[in-house]
């Protein structure tokens, strides 16, 4: 199988690569990146596109590929401009779908969010609400959203909020239901890398708790 991976540098995209590494399954891996990555596998190659361009994306997606997408920003990279994180989390994610269904990739895989609604009032569940909804409507072949809950693992960039709930999440852990409980990178990354191989087809919504199971 050939593999391409949307933010792979990130928490969880480090993960899926290395498990796309290790895996016999996988032949070659395909980084797409803002810019220069580098890896030493032989099956690894990494391709810098500009994440404006929809046709830059459309070109590295190939017939009968399997694409991952851990595309995502915050807050504090955007420096609260709204309008700019909704270019990163919603156009990007929104434009790969696309170039999928197009080109007819066998698999999408993406992260969105638990308790994440376009209905909601808070920003950043009402926008992964809207992602979902608009990923949903490309009608790809085989889709599968992953609604994660708070993601534990060391990032390289820092988030103040998330960094406290990571430490204090995991103390009550045994007290919350499986629906909101942390969940570590690693596991979101066994589960997305388990999903590529399985014969699902239509739309997949992965929730917390079966995400959960994968540890």
């Amino acid at each position: 199988m050939q593999a391409v991976l949307f933010g792979g540098t990130g928490l969880t995209g480090d993960h899926i690569l290395n498990l796309l590494n290790n895996d016999s399954d996988f032949k070659s891996i395909l980084v797409v990146s803002r810019k220069k990555f580098t890896y030493s596998s032989n099956k690894i190659s990494n391709k810098v596109i500009n994440f404006s361009d929809p046709i830059e994306i459309e070109s590295c997606i190939k017939k009968d590929t399997i694409v991952f997408s851990c595309i995502g920003t915050t807050q504090a990279q955007v420096k609260g401009n709204k309008k700019k994180y909704k270019e990163i989390d919603f156009d990007i994610t929104l434009n790969i779908a696309n170039s999928c269904k197009k080109l007819n990739a066998k698999k999408f895989l993406f992260i969105s969010s638990g308790g994440a609604k376009s209905s909601n009032s808070n920003f950043y569940l009402k926008l992964k609400g809207e992602i979902e909804d608009a990923v949903i409507k490309t009608n790809n072949n085989s889709l599968f959203i992953l609604k994660p809950s708070l993601l534990i693992g060391k990032r390289k960039n820092s988030r103040f909020i998330e960094s406290i709930g990571q430490i204090i999440m995991p103390l009550f852990s045994y007290l919350l239901p499986q629906s909101i409980k942390a969940v570590k990178a690693s596991t979101v990354a066994k589960c997305m890398l388990e999903l590529s191989k399985s014969e699902l087809n239509g739309i997949n919504i992965i929730e917390n708790k079966k995400i959960l199971s994968y540890k």
